[in-house]
This record gives structure tokens, C-alpha cells and sequence, in this order.
């Protein structure tokens, strides 16, 4: 079986190496083969250049397309995948065109994963561990109430004026900004239409415990099932959000006032000037943050209380969110080798086996990795 890999962007690189350093078969698409050459020449000479027909010719029953490619190519190489009877591996979210292929998946046999790079990925493995822990626990109980959080961003390691710094081309965050969300609070749903009309503290415990500023994004609502709450549960808190720098929404003042009703074309000039004052220096460590929290309480007293706190950076390996995004897609695509995964639509794994093996590994990717038991 051929690992076919799409996309040899920033944030792919690690896990493409770690693939073909594993001695996988590994064939790599990109848009440009140049750039490809560049980060994996060294290890490979399977570099093509991208193109969906040429793809779908080299495509066994069996194969594995990963796409690391813009978000609009995740659904046709989805379906392009079953009609060749291929599995597929992305780290996107599942979007309702590709959460509709899943009959057509199953009976093709094949496993569409999504959902296993950072965020989504990780913070879906840290709260299946966590609400397993808490299923297990003596203190477990269908009455108690229950709050979730989970929190992620990624943040320059040395901060600057802005408290943001920038990787890749600015447009997609600050569309980001345009989309409203909703979450459950103080046992209600709670709606934005844009994400600084709920920004709130949040101390991270971290070694050093941190503030940030933290605000809600999508829709948290649907990923309460995912987890594996009860329906019958007392929930008076969950969300997902986005984590970022004390300092950020002040920074960004001028940018919340303009982006909710610009043009697309005012968007693009505003990215590339943030590109430009904002971006990363050559060999400049990135730092990402993540936190996901699960409490109970009884009688309105906390009495479980955990929370798995990650705090990583670039380093000689390279960039944190790379490491971060793309190892646990060639770990995904190594469970659907080994047929670990049903087949069908589906997101980072529960299963507990592949949760801790994942985990594991992440652990080699962070400078640091723990569950705080708040209540030790």
C-alpha cells in the first residue's frame, strides 16, 4: 500500500519525514515540486507534481491519500479516494460534505480520518482521555454537573506589540474572526457574533502558571457526543476555544473594527501588511499552548477535577505547531495501515489504545506534557 502525500506546506513536514524515515512507500504530490524537493529531497525522489487526474491513475485499492492541501481539496480527494477504493487522512475539521460521505465510505470499505492534526487532533485525544478517567472514577456520577474547556493557540515564544505573529498568509485567521460561535454557559448556549464580543482570562497551569486571553470558536455544541457525554448529563459549561497573549484584543482594536464588514479584496491588503510587520523571523521559535479541563461538582463543590496542560516550541527540529500538526497525521495514517480505524467518517480516535499510543508520542514533541489533578 502507497502513502499518496499531498501538500508539502509548512505544517507538513515533520510527519511526511517521520513517514518515510519509518521506510512507509510514500509517493509526495505538491503544487510545486521544487519546494518539495527542498523539504524531503533528501529522503525521497517520489516527488510529483500535484494533479488530481494524474492521482487518482496512481491510486490503488488500499492506498492512503493524505491532504495537507487547502480545505476545498479535502472532499473531492475524499470522494476521488472511495471511488478508488483508497482511505484518506486529513487533519481539517469535518465538514457536513465530507461527514455525508460516510455511508459511501463504508460501503467502500475505507476510512476517511480527519480531525488528528493540533486542533482539531490533540484536544480530541486529551478529552477522550479525560472523560474515560472520569467514567472510571469512584466519584463518577450521572447527577453530578460538569464543566469543559478547551483551549489552544498558537503564540509567538518571544511576544511582540501585536501578541500575534504570523506563519503563513494572515487571510484565513482573520476570516476566522468573521464567523460567530456558540458554546454552553452557565448551563445555557451562549452565541457571538464575533469572537471579541466574549473574550475572558484564563490561567493556564502551566510549571509557571500563565494568563491568557481566551474566547469560544464554531460551534462547541456537536463535540459534546463526540466526547462521549451523556445526553442525561448536567452540563453547565463546555466550550472550545482559541487561546492568545494578555495584550491581544487591545492590539487588535483597529483590525476587529474593519474585518466584520470588509471586502474580500480589503481583507487580502490588511493580510499582507500584518505579513509583513508580523511575521516570523528565519529560525524565530514559535510556541503553542493547549489546555482541556473536565470538572464535576456535587452540591455545587468541585470534587473531580483534571486538566491536561501541553506547552511546546520550536526548537532544532523545527517548528512546534509542524511537529504538532503533522505527527499525529502519520500516526492516524499508521492506525489505518494497520487497520486500527473503522471504516467510514470519522475524527482522532477514542479507542484508549490508540489514544495513549498518541499520546505518548506526543509527549517526544513537547517540551512539556502533564495532567494536573486539581484536586491532589
Amino acid at each position: 500500500m502507497t502513502i499518496h502525500w499531498c501538500g508539502t506546506g509548512l505544517s507538513a513536514i515533520p510527519g511526511l519525514r517521520r513517514l518515510i524515515q519509518a521506510g512507509q512507500e510514500v509517493t509526495v504530490w505538491n503544487r510545486t515540486v521544487d519546494k518539495a524537493e527542498a523539504a524531503v529531497g533528501d529522503l525521497t525522489r517520489d516527488i510529483r507534481v500535484f494533479d488530481a487526474d494524474a492521482l487518482g491513475k496512481a491510486l490503488d485499492p488500499g492506498d492512503i491519500v493524505v491532504s495537507m492541501l487547502p480545505g476545498d481539496w479535502h472532499v473531492p480527494l475524499a470522494e476521488l479516494s472511495i471511488a478508488k477504493g483508497a482511505h484518506f487522512v486529513s487533519s481539517s475539521y469535518i465538514a457536513p460534505e465530507m461527514k455525508a460521505l460516510d455511508a459511501a465510505a463504508k460501503a467502500a470499505d475505507v476510512c476517511l480520518v480527519n480531525e488528528v492534526g493540533l486542533d482539531p487532533g490533540i484536544d480530541h485525544l486529551m478529552a477522550h482521555n479525560l472523560v474515560a478517567d472520569y467514567r472510571a472514577s469512584a466519584l463518577f456520577d450521572p447527577a453530578n454537573t460538569l464543566s469543559f474547556t478547551s483551549y489552544c493557540g498558537g503564540v509567538p515564544k518571544q511576544a511582540n506589540a501585536f501578541c500575534y505573529k504570523f506563519s503563513w498568509a494572515p487571510v484565513g485567521v482573520l476570516k476566522a474572526l468573521r464567523s460567530p460561535s456558540t458554546s454552553i454557559k452557565d448551563f445555557a448556549e451562549f452565541t457571538v457574533q464575533r469572537p471579541w464580543h466574549a473574550i475572558s482570562e484564563y490561567s493556564a497551569p502551566l510549571p509557571t502558571p500563565e494568563s491568557f486571553e481566551v474566547y469560544p470558536n464554531r460551534d462547541s455544541r456537536p463535540f459534546m457526543a463526540d466526547y462521549h457525554f451523556d445526553s442525561a448529563w448536567t452540563v453547565k459549561e463546555f466550550v472550545r476555544g482559541t487561546l492568545r497573549l494578555n495584550g491581544w484584543a487591545k492590539a487588535w482594536a483597529d483590525i476587529f473594527a474593519e474585518v466584520g464588514e470588509a471586502s474580500d479584496a480589503r481583507l487580502d491588503e490588511i493580510a499582507q501588511g500584518l505579513l509583513a510587520e508580523n511575521s516570523y523571523a528565519e529560525g524565530e521559535a514559535d510556541r503553542v499552548v493547549l489546555c482541556v479541563a473536565l470538572k464535576a461538582e456535587r452540591d455545587d463543590t468541585v470534587i473531580w477535577h483534571k486538566t491536561w496542560v501541553m506547552d511546546a516550541w520550536g526548537d532544532e527540529r523545527g517548528s512546534a505547531m509542524a511537529r504538532l500538526v503533522s505527527v499525529p497525521v502519520s500516526m492516524a495514517v499508521e492506525a489505518v495501515l494497520a487497520q486500527e480505524i473503522a471504516p467510514g467518517v470519522s475524527a482522532a480516535p477514542s479507542d484508549p489504545k490508540l489514544v495513549r499510543r498518541m499520546m505518548a508520542e506526543v509527549q517526544t514533541l513537547a517540551q512539556h506534557l502533564m495532567v494536573v489533578d486539581h484536586m491532589a
